[in-house]
């Protein structure tokens, strides 16, 4: 199964996308990768949406991926008393505190320590959803007085939203190690770790998986922000999570924040989705609002590796048609003619090292002969991923003995995957190379492509040679 666009697309299982059928249809429909969201899956039932999955690899005969979204720290105030909530008006004051009484007019438990410890006066505290907001006005470990400059009504077990305030504790709660644990057990290919603060956070999440997935960030707190970098040197890759990120923010601060990260993430070669309401009046609606549209456009355009749908799969009345329609804009802003010059445009000058200089050569090579494909033999994924960075306009095969890696790399933008044995010698990596390009129906007899690889074959991170190889008849033939 051949894709006609680089930008990968992400749906997220839910009742709407929960039978082989259904997946079966997503996948066909454009889905590279399936995200499987742990607020709403017990762990006991992971492996077994793993493998309904996996089967879909023999069906399709095409690589699988599959993302294992951790759920974070969900921070709520405790309940009220009487009918379950208050009214807060403008300008009263209103503590927040260690007494698990039921909460008043005047005040409400907040059942985490770790908050009332952190808070100073001047901060910002956000509730349900961004609806109501309150200033600290004075702080101590047992409670907080604040005033209250967005009211409205505040019922029992409703979030809490800390734009201002670092708290002293990882991202991963006792449910997320668990599911952790879980997911990289059952093989999913990528782990997301939410409300990531610092880049220790991805470190917790890295001691727990060992190398059994790659670990993703979610962008989705300001604080995250201000170590920005090392978080995504500290990640394999990154997510723009717009939905927190825009309760914790201002909501025009999000589009500039978006394209900060994107770039950051195309210097530093590290694959970024973009998440969130892309397509949301989907959910109900079998076409998408003009702003919907360009939204999505916006992320291809920018050289996002990913877009992301959530509830339009998970819940929508819609999902096939919700996929489909965000397969049709990356389609049609891939073949716009000012699409080549913003990645260009973008182009980060590689690292200092012989596997950057190759993938920067192979991408040159390709663009001044125009060869429509990069053959990329690689045993980690890592050849790939720096081919990748460099957003070349042919495209990426994947050649890998390691089945693994085949999978991960279905997040990266415009990587085609494909499981064989390693190469026995030179000549052989060339030729198989030109076998693959055809059967998969990249190239044809006559073509030119590139072939990149690491000698002595097996030996990750060890990119160091780029060839040129003709597309003979024995190639077709063979294909």
């Amino acid at each position: 199964m051949k894709r006609e666009r680089r930008i990968k697309i992400i749906a997220t299982l839910g009742p709407a996308s929960s039978t082989p059928e259904m997946c079966a249809k997503l996948f066909q429909a454009g889905v590279d990768v399936f995200r499987i969201n742990m607020s709403h899956t017990q762990k006991e039932t992971l492996p077994e949406k793993v493998a309904m999955l996996r089967a879909l690899e023999t069906q399709f005969r095409r690589p699988v991926g599959i993302l294992a979204d951790l759920q974070g720290p969900k921070l709520r105030v405790g309940a009220f008393g009487g009918d379950g909530g208050v009214t807060l008006e403008n300008g009263a004051r209103f503590t927040l505190d260690s007494d698990p009484a039921p909460g008043t007019l005047k005040r409400v438990h907040l059942p985490h320590p770790e908050i009332l410890s952190a808070l100073e006066p001047g901060h910002t505290l956000i509730l349900d959803d961004g609806k109501l907001r309150l200033i600290v006005e004075k702080a101590s470990p047992t409670e907080a007085l604040t005033r209250v400059v967005v009211g409205g009504r505040l019922s029992s077990r409703k979030g809490v939203s800390l734009p201002d305030t670092t708290i002293a504790v990882s991202a991963m709660t006792d449910k997320d190690r668990s599911d952790a644990e879980a997911a990289a057990e059952a093989g999913v290919d990528w782990i997301a770790l939410s409300f990531v603060q610092r880049p220790e956070d991805m470190a917790d999440l890295r001691k727990i998986v060992r190398g059994r997935a790659l670990a993703l960030a979610k962008i989705e707190k300001p604080q995250a922000l201000i170590r920005l970098e090392e978080i995504i040197d500290a990640s394999d890759a990154i997510m723009v999570a717009r939905g927190d990120l825009g309760v914790e923010m201002p909501l025009e601060k999000v589009p500039g924040t978006q394209k900060r990260i994107t770039r950051m993430c195309r210097r530093k070669g590290k694959p970024v989705v973009v998440a969130t309401q892309m397509l949301e009046s989907m959910i109900t609606s079998p076409v998408p609002t003009r702003a919907e549209v360009s939204d999505v456009a916006t992320a291809v355009f920018e050289g996002a590796d990913a877009v992301m749908l959530s509830a339009e799969s998970a819940a929508g009345q819609f999902p096939i048609e919700a996929v489909s329609m965000m397969n049709r804009i990356a389609e049609e802003v891939e073949s716009e003619s000012v699409y080549r010059s913003i990645l260009e445009a973008q182009r980060a000058e590689p690292e200092a090292t012989g596997a950057d200089a190759i993938a920067k050569a192979a991408h040159e090579i390709a663009d001044t002969l125009k060869l429509k494909v990069i053959a990329a033999w690689t045993s980690s994924g890592s050849t790939a991923f720096r081919i990748a960075r460099e957003r070349p306009n042919s495209t990426v095969i994947a050649l890998t003995p390691n089945r693994a890696t085949a999978r991960q790399l279905t997040l990266v933008w415009g990587v085609h995957s494909v499981v064989t044995k390693d190469a026995s010698d030179v000549d052989d990596m060339a030729s198989r190379a030109c076998k693959f390009a055809v059967r998969e129906k990249f190239a044809k007899l006559g073509d030119r492509i590139i072939v990149v690889a690491g000698v002595p074959f097996g030996t990750p991170g060890a990119t160091n040679m780029v060839r040129i190889a003709f597309v003979a008849k024995e190639h077709v033939e063979k294909a």
